[in-house]
């Protein structure tokens, strides 16, 4: 037997195409990556880790443990004022509707929650972060005097 003139030492002489690798989409295959899983599968976890705050006092009480505070599409503009007023130093996050906090937390007539501080908080907020409804509180620099 003869060898090919020309042939490829890589490739197989009964695959023909075996030294080449070729990207083709598969058939069914449209984009690799998956959305990400929502949010609210980590609502149960909240629940039995404690890490929840219920209601305007209990959040306005725990400031030192707080993470974000996460009030309704519902929550009436006055109130909403007043949230974003009285906690202006941390993330105030709006979605859901009330109806939603019952069905995720069993928490009826409930508008306004806060999530204590935890990785799993950090992970809760960063799925909501869009939804975030305040601008990052950031101090004034200081006015500084030129000298005369």
């Amino acid at each position: 037997m003869t060898p090919k003139p020309f042939a490829d030492p890589g490739r197989s002489e009964a695959l023909p195409n075996a030294g080449i690798a070729k990207a083709q989409p598969q058939a069914g295959a449209m984009n690799s990556e998956k959305p990400p899983p929502p949010v609210e599968r980590l609502f149960p976890l909240v629940l039995r880790s404690r890490l929840l705050l219920v209601g305007r006092e209990t959040i306005r009480r725990s400031r030192s443990r707080l993470h974000f505070v996460l009030i309704t599409r519902d929550l009436s503009d006055n109130s909403r004022e007043e949230m974003l007023k009285t906690f202006r130093h941390y993330p105030v996050v709006q979605h859901y509707a009330g109806a939603d906090l019952e069905k995720y937390f069993a928490l009826k007539g409930t508008k306004v929650i806060g999530f204590k501080k935890s990785a799993l908080a950090q992970t809760i907020y960063a799925a909501l972060k869009p939804h975030r409804i305040n601008k990052p509180f950031v101090k004034a620099a200081p006015k500084s005097e030129e000298p005369k």
